[in-house]
């Protein structure tokens, strides 16, 4: 609850900011690559192509981005013994992926129900990618928690490394159009094969070659591994810190 009113109810329009975000995205990704190209990747819809890649990428780049800053965001919070530095991330967790599936529902909601064809949702993979998704990010949270407390410079390496994330995802074009080492080297970032999972909810006739369900959740594992093992040796820091 105070999570959700400090990110939500000091803002005007509250909730609205949420939705805003992805609608302004998808909008502009929209109009740009409506007026250099006839058709999208998939399908015959510009704002569903490009609403599937981004919401998708989201469930890993809004939860990332909050639970960094949890413990450092709830110090306060810490000075009470019931409160434990976990205590903070759970929260965070848990009030990020419900915002984020509500967003994913309304957005994506309103675009099939305006399309003049009906689209066939497939849920498995949707889940599957958003599971995955949130567990790698929910990992890197913990494990930046600690890093971001002791070595402030990692901080500011890790936004410049992963700034170009949005680019290599695969969020307005198709990692297995590319040619041979490009499609490589997109293929190595784990978001990307989220990214093509999540699309093959909406597009029954897209294969996705190339996805890799074995590695993603191999690096989901890993991330999660190290995200506990270093938030646990060191809580005791992140609470006196």
């Amino acid at each position: 609850m105070r999570e959700m009113s400090t990110r939500f109810g000091a803002k005007p329009g509250g909730y609205l900011w949420a939705f805003l975000d992805p609608v302004s995205h998808i909008a502009f990704l929209s109009v740009i690559f409506m007026a250099i190209a006839h058709m999208p990747p998939l399908g015959t819809s510009f704002p569903l192509f490009f609403a599937t890649g981004y919401i998708g990428f989201q469930f890993y780049q809004a939860l990332a981005g909050y639970l960094n800053s949890a413990v450092s965001g709830n110090k306060a919070l810490l000075s009470y013994p019931s409160v434990a530095p976990i205590d903070t991330v759970a929260a965070r967790y848990v009030l990020q992926i419900v915002t984020t599936t509500i967003v994913a529902i309304g957005v994506l909601g309103y675009i099939v129900l305006t399309l003049r064809h009906p689209v066939a949702i497939h849920l498995p993979p949707l889940l599957e990618a958003m599971a995955a998704a949130s567990l790698i990010a929910l990992g890197g949270g913990l494990a930046n928690t600690v890093l971001f407390t002791m070595y402030p410079i990692y901080e500011k390496l890790f936004a410049i490394v992963t700034r170009p994330l949005f680019l290599v995802s695969g969020i307005f074009y198709l990692p297995d159009s590319l040619p041979g080492f490009a499609k490589d080297v997109i293929l190595f970032n784990p978001l990307a094969h989220i990214v093509m999972q999540f699309r093959t909810g909406f597009y029954p006739q897209y294969r996705a070659v190339g996805y890799d369900g074995f590695y993603v959740w191999s690096v989901a594992a890993g991330f999660m591994f190290i995200g506990l093992l270093l938030f646990t040796t060191c809580r005791a820091r992140l609470r006196d810190r």
